[in-house]
């Protein structure tokens, strides 16, 4: 028979927590959704502009091979300096571990009465957490690096790469397949609607609500569009 502890146990393990997936989730929302709004933006103001059909899968192309790139650069780059941090924060730490124990094992106990625990408590739960693993306690609560929040320069990379390759790609399916006076209101309405379904898809996938999230996508990037449209359609007449 399961016992009580054992079933709370049990359903603890069963919990959801979406915090886990925030690294991936990021990097790969920031990827789409970036390569909709400027690939999108990119081919409505070079057709704003009057080129044909053929000038503006170039740029779309160029667009989304460029960005691609930029956004596993950046994204490498950022994260790796993250990661950097980390290491030489828990370089420092393992130090400090090593040269002042009671003082660490002070500074943890402190941690934990600020969060309610009595002294004595306090004292014991320190104890019995850095006789199991000093340095990920103290990395965990004094620092705020865990597992689950870790940087990973790897994965942000090529997840933003692949993320705004797909997001990308979709705005162009207007240019290879519509007539070339309606590749701006074609290229619009996927987005907005690509765009709707990125917002929606990142809230189910972080537990957060979805109209919020989809309201907000949707509107910054018929913002961005509308924009680049215009000086595109300024630039045009400009040259014309």
């Amino acid at each position: 028979m399961t016992s009580p502890r054992h079933a709370l146990a049990g359903e603890i393990a069963k919990q959801k927590h979406y915090v886990t997936r925030a690294g991936w989730l990021r990097a790969a929302v920031l990827g789409a959704n970036d390569g909709i709004v400027s690939t999108a933006s990119l081919i409505i103001g070079v057709a704003a502009a009057g080129p044909d059909q053929t000038a503006i899968l170039l740029a779309g192309v160029a667009g989304l091979i460029a960005g691609a790139m930029s956004m596993a650069a950046g994204e490498y780059v950022s994260v790796s300096s993250q990661a950097d941090s980390e290491a030489a924060d828990l370089a420092r730490e393992q130090m400090e571990l090593h040269a002042n124990p009671v003082a660490e094992h002070k500074e943890l106990a402190e941690i934990y009465q600020t969060r309610g625990l009595d002294n004595a408590l306090a004292g014991q739960v320190a104890t019995q957490l850095m006789e199991h693993d000093a340095l990920a306690t103290h990395a965990r609560e004094e620092l705020g690096i865990s597992d689950h929040n870790v940087a990973r320069p790897i994965q942000a990379a090529l997840t933003s790469a692949a993320t705004f390759s797909a997001g990308a790609a979709l705005p162009m399916l207007a240019v290879l397949f519509a007539a070339r006076e309606n590749i701006i209101l074609l290229t619009t309405l996927i987005s907005i609607l690509v765009l709707g379904l990125l917002g929606a898809l990142s809230a189910l996938a972080g537990g957060a609500p979805v109209l919020p999230a989809v309201v907000r996508v949707t509107l910054w990037g018929a913002f961005a569009m509308a924009v680049t449209a215009a000086i595109g359609l300024w630039f045009g007449v400009a040259v014309a």
